[in-house]
């Protein structure tokens, strides 16, 4: 096994410059024009991103929410979420870089092993970042009118959510 990991990307660097020879296409022309495509798709994509972490950041330092942990604490205790995984929850959709640095927090101070650990866990694997996707990709290619796509990513997210709770209560503890 140590041996394929370490061929694996040479190996398929090979193959790919081999195929292209073959189909005779200029492989490293192909390259180029891909390296440009990415960069301007980056550059395209800095707007919507910079727009969305000043957003996170004043939601995150203006208390907001803390306020809207303190209004959805009933609900919380209802389905057994503990009430450290509640930030999780509420940040997870719009940051994923903000979502690690809660589940770093809660594994230092409830443990991995825990229950909010686990909880955490889970929701981190069967969530979404769907606003910093949204903005990203639909900005990449223009897409200014999200339809249904916003409505049905937070659903999702409210499922894998609500999944991650009872999951984890039920199979891991």
């Amino acid at each position: 096994m140590n041996i394929i990991s370490i061929l694996a990307i040479p190996l398929m660097i090979v193959g790919i410059v081999v195929y292209g020879m073959a189909k005779r296409i200029n492989v490293y022309d192909s390259f180029v024009e891909g390296a440009k495509s990415g960069i301007e798709n980056m550059v395209q994509i800095i707007p919507p991103l910079v727009g969305l972490m000043v957003g996170i950041t004043m939601l995150r330092e203006s208390g907001f929410m803390d306020v809207l942990g303190q209004v959805l604490k009933p609900l919380t205790n209802a389905i057994g979420m503990p009430k450290e995984v509640l930030p999780l929850a509420l940040l997870r959709p719009v940051s994923g870089s903000g979502s690690i640095a809660i589940v770093n927090d809660i594994f230092k101070n409830m443990g991995p092993d825990s229950q909010a650990g686990r909880i955490a866990s889970v929701m981190m694997g069967s969530t979404e970042t769907t606003f910093y996707t949204v903005a990203v990709y639909f900005g990449a290619v223009g897409i200014k009118n999200l339809r249904y796509t916003l409505k049905s990513a937070l659903v999702a997210d409210l499922c894998g959510m609500l999944i991650a709770v009872f999951v984890a209560r039920l199979l891991l503890l």
